[in-house]
Parts: C-alpha cells; sequence; structure tokens
C-alpha cells in the first residue's frame, strides 16, 4: 500500500509540474469556450456561424461538448482551473493505464520510472492547456480498461458501460470513432486469437448506432466519417512525425517508440524460440494486442496529432512485456528510492521557487495588436491567419468578423485554407483574396513573406507593430493618431478571458 500511494504522488506531483509550465492555452480553446458559452449561457448548441465575414457551411461542432466543459470551469472556477482540468485528465489516463497493467499482469505497475518516458512523449505536442483531444484519449484508454476486464477476467460488466460512454464521447469529441474502432479491433483480434469475440461485436452493434444521438443527427456521423478521411496537407499537427518539418522534432516520442519496437521485437523473438512449430508460434501470438499496436503505430507515424493513441497502447503492453524480459533481474530497493527521490525533486523544485500564473505567451498570440485593434475602435473585417481567428474572434467581436479560425472543416469550405496559404507566402495569385474577399483589417505574423510586402505596399499601412505580429489597414483609412495598448504584462493577464460575447436564454 505504501509503493502505490508513493507511486500515484509522485505520478500527480510529477504532471502537475509539467502542465503548470506550458507557455499558451492552445489556438482553438477560444472557439471552444465560446461554443460553450452559447450552451450554458444560450441555452442551445450553435448550429450556424456567426463569426466570420466568408461563405460558411452548417457548423458540425464535433466539440461543442468539451467546450461546455472549458466554459464551465472557467465561469465557476477561473481560467487557472483549465490547467488543473488537464492535469486531471492528463493524469487520469496513466491512472487507468496502471490498472489495465495490473489487470493484465496481475503485478505490480508500480515501477515509475518506466511511466516518465511516455509522459514526456506526450508532453512534447500536448502540453497546452487544454485541448479537447485529451477527453478522446482519457476514454480511450478507459475503453481499453473495459475491454480488457472482459478479456483478461472475464467479466462483461464494463461493457454495459460502453454504450452510454459512446453517447457522451460522440456529444464531448468527433475521436469517438477511435473507440468504435477499438470494438472492432477487440473482435477481430480474440477472433484470430480464438477466444470469445460475440460479446465485442455485439457492444459494436448497440455502441455505433447511438453516435446518431447528437444535436445533428445522421448527418453529424456523415460528416465524423468525412473528417477522418480527409486530408489535411497544410495543417502541420497532421503532417507525419518523419515529414521534413516533424523529422528532428517529437524526440521523445520516436525514442519511445523504438523502445517499444525493440521490447515486442525481444518478445517476438523468445515466442519464436520457445515454439515447437509455426502453428504452436501463431497459436502464442497476442493477435489483438499486435493489432493495437500496429494500428496505433501507423496513426502516430501518418499523423503526430495522433500519437498519443500509441503512447496509450505502447505504455499498456511494453510495460508489461519489458517486466517479463527482466523478470529475473530487480531492481534493488535504494536505486528505486533514488529514482523517485529525483523524480520528486525535478517535480517539487519549480513548484517551490516558481510563481504559476495562467499562461500569456505574446509571441504566439497578438495580444498587445487585439487590444490595438480595440482601443481604437478599428471596426470591419479582420483577415489574420487561422489559428489567430479564435482569439481574435472572442476579444473583437461583435465589431469584427473574422476570414476564418482553427474550426476548420466544421466550419468552412476547402478552397479557403489554399487561398489563406498563397496569400501568406506571397504565392502567385496571392493578391485573389482580396478580391473574393476584401478584408478592412489585416493582423499578420512578421515571419511571413506577406509581411514584407504588405510593408512595402502603397495600399497598406502598418498602423502598429508588436512583438510578432503587425496590424495593417487600408492608407485610405489611417487615422492621424492612435492609442498605443498598455505594456502593462498583469493587464494582459487580468483581462484575457475579457470578452463581449454575450448570450441570452
Amino acid at each position: 500500500m505504501g509503493k502505490k500511494i508513493l507511486f500515484y504522488f509522485t505520478l500527480f506531483l510529477f504532471v502537475l509540474a509539467i502542465c503548470l509550465n506550458a507557455d499558451k492555452f492552445d489556438y482553438d480553446l477560444w472557439a471552444r469556450l465560446i461554443a460553450g458559452m452559447g450552451v450554458v449561457d444560450g441555452g442551445h448548441v450553435l448550429k450556424a456561424d456567426f463569426l466570420s465575414y466568408t461563405p460558411v457551411h452548417v457548423w458540425y461542432d464535433h466539440e461543442w461538448g468539451s467546450g461546455v466543459v472549458f466554459y464551465l470551469f472557467l465561469k465557476y472556477f477561473g481560467p487557472f482551473s483549465l490547467i488543473i482540468l488537464e492535469w486531471l485528465l492528463y493524469s487520469g489516463i496513466f491512472v487507468v493505464i496502471s490498472r489495465i497493467i495490473k489487470i493484465r499482469e496481475q503485478a505490480s505497475p508500480y515501477n515509475i520510472l518506466f511511466y516518465i518516458f511516455p509522459i514526456m512523449a506526450l508532453v512534447e505536442n500536448f502540453n497546452n492547456p487544454v485541448r479537447c483531444h485529451l477527453f478522446s484519449f482519457f476514454l480511450f484508454t478507459l475503453f481499453i480498461y473495459f475491454l480488457e476486464y472482459a478479456r483478461k477476467r472475464g467479466k462483461n460488466f464494463g461493457l454495459w458501460l460502453i454504450p452510454p460512454i459512446v453517447i457522451i464521447w460522440t456529444n464531448t469529441h468527433g475521436g469517438v470513432v477511435s473507440g468504435i474502432g477499438l470494438l472492432l479491433m477487440y473482435a477481430v483480434g480474440e477472433f484470430l486469437n480464438r477466444k470469445p469475440f460475440k460479446k465485442y461485436l455485439i457492444t459494436f452493434a448497440v455502441s455505433a448506432p447511438l453516435t446518431l444521438i447528437n444535436p445533428w443527427g445522421f448527418d453529424y456521423v456523415k460528416f465524423l466519417l468525412m473528417a477522418n478521411t480527409m486530408k489535411r496537407p497544410d495543417i502541420i499537427e497532421w503532417w507525419g512525425i518523419f515529414s521534413k518539418f516533424h523529422m528532428f522534432k517529437q524526440i521523445m516520442f520516436k525514442l519511445f517508440m523504438l523502445g517499444v519496437i525493440v521490447i515486442e521485437g525481444a518478445k517476438f523473438v523468445k515466442i519464436s524460440k520457445t515454439a515447437e512449430n509455426l502453428k504452436t508460434w501463431y497459436k502464442n501470438l497476442d493477435k489483438t494486442k499486435i493489432i493495437l499496436l500496429l494500428s496505433t503505430a501507423y496513426l502516430a507515424v501518418k499523423h503526430v496529432k495522433l500519437l498519443p493513441f500509441f503512447v496509450i497502447t505502447g505504455t499498456i503492453f511494453g510495460y508489461e512485456d519489458f517486466f517479463k524480459l527482466i523478470k529475473n533481474s530487480k531492481l534493488p530497493k535504494i536505486k528505486e528510492g533514488i529514482i523517485y527521490t529525483a523524480i520528486l525533486v525535478i517535480s517539487l523544485l519549480p513548484l517551490c521557487v516558481k510563481k504559476y500564473k495562467i499562461p500569456l505567451n505574446t509571441s504566439v498570440y497578438p495580444v498587445k495588436e487585439v487590444e490595438f485593434i480595440k482601443i481604437n475602435n478599428l471596426k470591419g473585417n479582420i483577415l489574420a491567419n487561422f489559428g489567430l481567428g479564435s482569439f481574435v474572434s472572442y476579444k473583437l467581436y461583435p465589431n469584427n468578423l473574422i476570414f476564418m479560425d482553427g474550426r476548420y472543416e466544421e466550419v468552412y469550405f476547402d478552397y479557403m485554407v489554399p487561398l489563406l496559404k498563397k496569400f501568406c507566402l506571397v504565392l502567385p495569385g496571392w493578391y485573389e483574396i482580396y478580391e473574393k474577399f476584401p478584408p478592412d483589417i489585416i493582423l499578420i505574423e512578421d515571419v511571413y513573406p506577406v509581411f514584407a510586402a504588405l510593408d512595402k505596399s502603397e495600399e497598406w499601412v502598418k498602423v502598429y507593430k508588436g512583438e510578432h505580429f503587425g496590424v495593417f489597414v487600408p492608407r485610405t483609412k489611417v487615422k492621424k493618431s492612435y492609442k498605443l495598448p498598455p505594456d502593462d504584462r498583469n493587464y494582459y493577464l487580468k483581462t484575457l478571458f475579457d470578452t463581449d460575447i454575450k448570450f441570452e436564454k
């Protein structure tokens, strides 16, 4: 019992220290808060966009439930609670993983050192408090717990919980398709293992139709299928981990993946050596485990955004197989004590010496630039990069509408991101965006070629330049003088979540 308490205390503390070091909120958080506000304060799910000046279709908000949770936390517990929510979900994933390991191995799942690597593997691309995807990754882990309990213990109580959770998951995040996919993978895997598999098919047959219980009905299910199969060549987090951009990034994850490959390869060789013949060798393989590892590894390699699925399955099965391989060499207690002490010191030291506030990163967020637009009452349509659009809407609506934001396929048409990319990079025909969707204000990062092009333009004038962003207005609308935004960082910390958007029931 003492080791168990020490393990979870250390795990929670380590994850908390990581979460508190996030340097910015996710770009899409602001649209999620608006969606949650619509439900909580307005009394209905938002199905039509009102933030953009460009053409839009029905707003299929596959994350509206997440927005409700975020807004409730913000409304009743304040901005810092969003970091606490991330910590709870993040920790919950690894708590459930430890319980799965216990079910599978019926041995100690409390070797803390093994968990450090997968935790760090997730941190590299997932520590922006708080993202909707966390709900999917947590529920994905919970589903494996229910499925492994049924598989290893023969008790199916967890399978009865899956259908109602599918309804919640469907309305929280579009990642529900991963949960439905899990049921099929277990059915196929157990069929190949020649073990009872019908219960997984029945659970699938009951759960899949429940995705229809959502504010849009069948149209939403069609949207989910489209969204989960569409290509996103212009979205960095949908690129592969070995793409040119990510080749020398995600190092911790790549080391973790390599470690899992080595562990499972060694296990594979061991099975091969002990098998009497090919038939015995095939029988000794856990086909369900192989299907899960290969499927999630493929997703991770294909899309950086989906690598947590492999971290989860790799931790569950890699832990078990690693300690089976080294079962004859136990870790001395003195070394284990050193490891716990080191992790606790690493976690506690920053908590003791650093004052933590909500993250405010003016190098990635146009905080001062947006304040400039607001205090100078610059009204009209704003052309900004789609990653910034959500924040601009949250702070400046209803005086300003945006070109687009990170809701991407939820709201906008396919041609809009390529059009914006052509503008930002000053590719041939970059001026087309003015002709189709003329803006009144341009808010753009100074790293893009279009910044220099606008700066040299006779039509546009840079009226304010902050740390990394510039505000441009047409020369014909330039005023003689402008108010400058304050430099006081505390002012922006206090007002970061202020908005003029209101909903009434």
